[in-house]
């Protein structure tokens, strides 16, 4: 408080993933502790501007008291007046001090004075004659004492309102004055001469704090006769029920706010054990996959086992270390494969090139340049599926998939085959379903699918024989079918046939022809699509196989 004692009136991201330290208080929980202190302390600041509160205790005082020293006016007025002339009335001294005695005695904190026209005190209740005459100034009731700790609550308060931007009512405070305790008396004739001039004006009163720390509020009322101002009654008493109140406030905002600080702290606590801890295990769990060490899964059973997002979290972490296993293992494979492959031709050439230098026979010599270009171009075959089937991945990971109708690329796929096919060669039949036949695909892949079947089809038909093309819907998906009347396929290769490099091809076809990487193609293509790709053999009454049938699944759209 200031001195004087005024009062307040006024594409391929990189994750790096940092190793995870248990510390005490994480970078995540203090953002949990901050973003949980935030409301509380706006609350407490809220609750803390306690100017309005304090303001209304003070205006209850100060009318409470300008009602009590307007009544010690009148009865000065009537009571200590004396008239020598009509026109002469003035206070008499000896009549007011009893007088003002009387009235204060039911208020044993509260002081009077009576000053004249001029300023000169006339009365004042705390100066009494004690023996032989001698003028005695008695004390007012001792302060209370409400210990150490409630003064340290009280000037804490104090000083954090001081920091507060509050409005001044100045019909309450004047701020004009400086002084402390009890002496302190208006300036009488300028008073009366702002009454004059403003007929109804009401001198402001004045609160103050005193040395020691007392609530002191003065009020001045005039004191007339017959419209005649003759005086000024200023009445001063301690405001102790405002202080006692303001501070049974501020003692209760206190055990409120310790209370919702150690709720607060406690709740951070519990969300830093349920959510920032696990995710630090998470993340060593991912530094330790980083590391080469997640094959068999480090991802902690109890984060696995929770059925909140954390859980997700970490079940989404695991099914992706899986399948990044997964994938890491399918390449190792797909390149083992790729190596035998290439190998094969590659292992003819040098034989046929290591023969060719040996021999003179131009006949065997041409037999060998052949058995050469049909191996190159086995390799260029070999390669150019390869190298398709091993960018599938990463087009269909970077192209969104989208609404494609079947029904006009099923007509033009038949249209082509129609126009293309030999002359004793399968006939293409074309049956679409009724409604929308619309899925959620990449429309130049799902045509590569369409036309490996129906090539891988056409190679197993008899001449002029059928084969029929269907596609209809199937609950939330469209089914597409592909069916001929070839051979059928073995009930023990039904998937091996989806396998790389695996070619069940019809006899009498030249060895080295197909790739065998074009039904594995399809299947990389359709599973991409979160759909499905599935083989099967027709069969007649009898149970003999009269085909075979490829059935493809495509979400609709």
């Amino acid at each position: 408080m200031p001195e004087g004692g005024k009062l307040l009136a006024g594409l391929r991201p990189e994750i790096v993933v940092a190793e995870p330290r248990l510390r005490f208080l994480s970078p995540l929980l203090q953002r949990i502790l901050l973003v949980n202190l935030l409301p509380l302390a706006v609350l407490l600041a809220a609750l803390l501007y306690l100017d309005q509160y304090q303001n209304g205790l003070l205006q209850a005082e100060v009318t409470t008291l300008r009602e009590q020293a307007r009544i010690y006016a009148g009865a000065l007025g009537e009571a200590a007046i004396r008239e020598d002339t009509p026109d002469s009335p003035h206070l008499v001294p000896d009549l007011a001090r009893p007088l003002l005695r009387r009235l204060t005695e039911p208020t044993p904190n509260a002081q009077a004075r009576l000053y004249s026209a001029e300023g000169e005190v006339l009365a004042d209740t705390r100066v009494r004659e004690g023996a032989g005459g001698a003028v005695v100034m008695e004390p007012l009731p001792p302060a209370l004492d409400r210990g150490r700790l409630v003064d340290l609550v009280g000037q804490f308060y104090d000083d954090l309102l001081s920091l507060l931007p509050h409005s001044t009512d100045e019909s309450l405070l004047d701020l004009g004055q400086q002084a402390a305790g009890t002496d302190w008396s208006p300036d009488v004739r300028a008073e009366l001469k702002r009454n004059a001039e403003t007929p109804g004006r009401q001198i402001p009163p004045y609160i103050r704090r005193s040395d020691d720390n007392r609530l002191l509020v003065s009020v001045s009322e005039p004191v007339s006769r017959n419209r005649a101002t003759l005086g000024v009654v200023v009445l001063t008493r301690e405001a102790r029920e405002v202080d006692d109140s303001v501070l049974a406030v501020r003692l209760s905002i206190l055990a409120l706010f310790t209370l919702a600080l150690v709720l607060t702290v406690m709740l951070s606590w519990y969300l830093s054990l349920t959510i920032a801890r696990p995710i630090l295990r998470l993340a060593g769990a991912a530094a330790e996959m980083r590391e080469g060490g997640g094959r068999g899964g480090v991802v902690p059973q109890p984060l696995l086992d929770r059925g909140d997002e954390v859980g997700e979290l970490a079940r989404a972490l695991s099914e992706s270390a899986g399948a990044l296993w997964a994938r890491m293992d399918a390449i190792e494979r797909f390149a083992a494969d790729v190596a035998h492959e290439i190998k094969n031709p590659l292992s003819s050439i040098r034989s046929a090139i290591e023969t060719l230098r040996r021999i003179d026979d131009p006949t065997k010599q041409r037999r060998l340049t052949a058995i050469i270009a049909e191996d190159v171009g086995r390799l260029d075959r070999l390669i150019t599926d390869i190298s398709d089937a091993s960018r599938i991945d990463a087009e269909l990971s970077r192209v969104a998939t989208e609404p494609v109708d079947l029904a006009p690329i099923l007509s033009a796929l038949a249209e082509i085959d129609e126009a293309t096919r030999d002359e004793d060669g399968a006939h293409l039949e074309l049956r679409l379903g009724e409604g929308r036949l619309v899925v959620q695909a990449v429309a130049d892949r799902l045509v590569q699918v369409l036309r490996n079947l129906i090539g891988n089809a056409h190679s197993f038909s008899p001449a002029n024989g059928r084969i029929l093309l269907s596609a209809h819907a199937e609950g939330g998906f469209i089914e597409i079918a592909v069916e001929d009347e070839g051979p059928g396929i073995p009930d023990a290769k039904l998937e091996n046939i989806f396998e790389r490099f695996y070619s069940e091809r019809p006899q009498g076809e030249r060895f080295g022809t197909h790739s065998g990487l074009g039904l594995s193609i399809s299947r990389q293509i359709v599973e991409a699509l979160k759909g499905r790709i599935s083989a099967e053999n027709r069969r007649g009454p009898n149970g003999q196989v009269i085909g075979a049938r490829f059935v493809v699944m495509l979400p609709r759209a």
